[in-house]
């Protein structure tokens, strides 16, 4: 009998060893039986991780242009964060001044991981300080990432610098500059839409002289236009003139645009609109802000740009005006009678990756993860689109944004401008376009991009561009404006062009014609 608790304690011993044997067996963090348990170290004093801990958020710092007003909130960076487990900071900075911040921050080597350019001109200019090896060569990872993978070479090839990609891009239709005019205006005068650049000038001026909005009153003009040869009316119209697309090509050389005989009707063109006071007269000091009111006011009947702008312009003008209505017009016969217009090389902006700021290829990698993952359907609605049943709805398979356009803008325009890719590469949703006009102007950007000039220098290099290009441009960019003010005549054009030649035009001009010869 005294050895019976003796039993009782082996027997409880036994039991509890049974058990801890039990829920080893049953560890499925790991397929090795002999595991240290997570908490605990082995025999050699190392911390065991389990394998199923979460991986820890990647840490990225990206550098933007902000085309908006404000800052965005948080609200779409915190759902990103949580589908690309990443922990982001964006670095957002106004677009006007966004390349003198670029390029301080690249003299100082106090880039971001990530930095954003402002348009397909900043990278142009930034291809010395890539050759200078400041950017990580990207090219050669990409067939380790899938869905980076599916970005299309053509526009890929559009951004390599000596055979060699150091960028992802922001892809953009090819051609969607056409004309916002105010139709019912062109009903009340009996105008259709101008199939050529002569019935174009003429509902210009139907517009600022025929009392289009029948009160009665001398109160209107023609065309709304800005301080922007580019994306303003300028280069379209040239475009219609058949002017070359920055460059072209004559007897076999390659010459700028503004030597051109396209380039000085088109300034003719223009000058004349200006001198009969068919538009704002002092375009060239009016920003996109003030050309946009001029139009959704009620001010003017016509704006040249990009033709999806219509429905931010038709929203805000039938806010002014319930009874106006807007549409859109493309395809404009030149005076030789054929159709032509200008485009983009597919992207509208590039990606770069700083050495300074990535010290080694395991982040770069981490950093085009995230990158891999904002190419799949679900980061890129939220990135374009934002919050599904806050910002947009989906209706037949197409994203519907949301009525409270404000909101959207506020909230979710900051990230879209920095989806790469494109709706045919990412999955992301097509929009569901119910505006009339809207509609057609998808309709006539794909027309649009059968007729586009191109630019041949896209694929170019010249040393000379990416150091004087800028300065030089600023130069025939003012000359422009003076003639069609009429402050200079042609000679005195001819003139800034030779100035243009002397400070380093004509060694570009030497330098892309090499590169075009190989």
């Amino acid at each position: 009998m005294k050895k019976k608790p003796i039993v009782i304690v082996l027997s409880i011993l036994l039991a509890l060893s049974l058990v801890l044997s039990a829920c080893g067996g049953n560890n499925k963090g790991s397929s090795d039986p002999t595991a240290t348990p997570k908490g605990t170290t082995d025999a050699k004093g190392n911390e065991n991780k389990d394998a199923e801990e979460p991986a820890k958020p990647t840490e990225i710092t990206i550098m933007l242009p902000l085309n908006v007003a404000e800052t965005p909130p948080d609200t779409i960076k915190i759902e990103l964060e949580k589908l690309t487990n990443t922990k982001l900071t964006y670095q957002f900075s106004p677009a006007d001044t966004y390349e003198e911040k670029l390029n301080t921050s690249l003299a100082t080597s106090t880039l971001p991981q990530v930095v954003y350019l402002k348009n397909q001109a900043t990278f142009l200019q930034m291809r010395e300080a890539i050759r200078d090896g400041q950017f990580w060569e990207i090219g050669p990872y990409l067939a380790e990432f899938p869905n980076l993978n599916k970005l299309k070479p053509e526009i890929l090839n559009n951004t390599k610098v000596d055979e060699k990609l150091y960028s992802l891009y922001i892809g953009r239709p090819l051609a969607r500059q056409g004309l916002i005019y105010r139709k019912d205006w062109a009903d009340n005068l009996g105008l259709e839409a101008p199939k050529t650049v002569e019935d174009l000038y003429t509902m210009l001026d139907k517009f600022t002289n025929g009392d289009p909005d029948d009160n009665g009153i001398d109160d209107t003009i023609g065309l709304a236009d800005r301080n922007d040869l580019v994306y303003g009316a300028f280069k379209t119209i040239a475009s219609w003139f058949a002017t070359p697309n920055g460059w072209g090509e004559k007897d076999g050389q390659l010459v700028p645009d503004f030597t051109s005989e396209e380039y000085i009707a088109s300034m003719d063109y223009m000058k004349k609109i200006r001198d009969n006071s068919l538009m704002n007269v002092d375009f060239a000091a009016t920003s996109k802000t003030d050309q946009v009111a001029l139009f959704t006011s009620g001010k003017a009947g016509a704006y040249i740009g990009s033709m999806q702008d219509i429905d931010s312009l038709d929203k805000d003008l039938v806010k002014n005006v319930p009874t106006a209505n807007a549409s859109v017009h493309a395809l404009m016969e030149g005076p030789g009678g054929n159709v032509s217009t200008w485009a983009i090389p597919g992207y509208n902006n590039v990606v770069l990756f700083p050495k300074t700021a990535i010290k080694n290829e395991d982040e770069l990698k981490k950093i085009l993860a995230f990158f891999d993952a904002m190419m799949t359907p679900e980061v890129s609605n939220l990135m374009f689109w934002g919050i599904e049943g806050v910002h947009y709805t989906v209706v037949d398979g197409e994203a519907k944004p949301s009525d409270d356009k404000e909101l959207t803008e506020r909230e979710v325009k900051g990230f879209k401008d920095s989806v790469i890719g494109e709706p045919e590469t990412s999955g992301r949703l097509e929009a569901l376009n119910t505006l009339e006009a809207r509609i057609l102007a998808e309709q006539l950007i794909i027309e649009n991009a059968k007729v586009a000039i191109h630019d041949p220098t896209a694929v170019l290099d010249s040393a000379t561009y990416a150091e004087k290009a800028t300065q030089l441009q600023e130069l025939i960019t003012d000359a422009t404006y003076k003639y069609m003010y009429g402050s200079i005549d042609l000679a005195g054009f001819n003139a800034a062009i030779e100035e243009w030649k002397a400070r380093g035009g004509q060694q570009m001009i030497d330098e892309f014609n090499a590169a075009y010869q190989q």
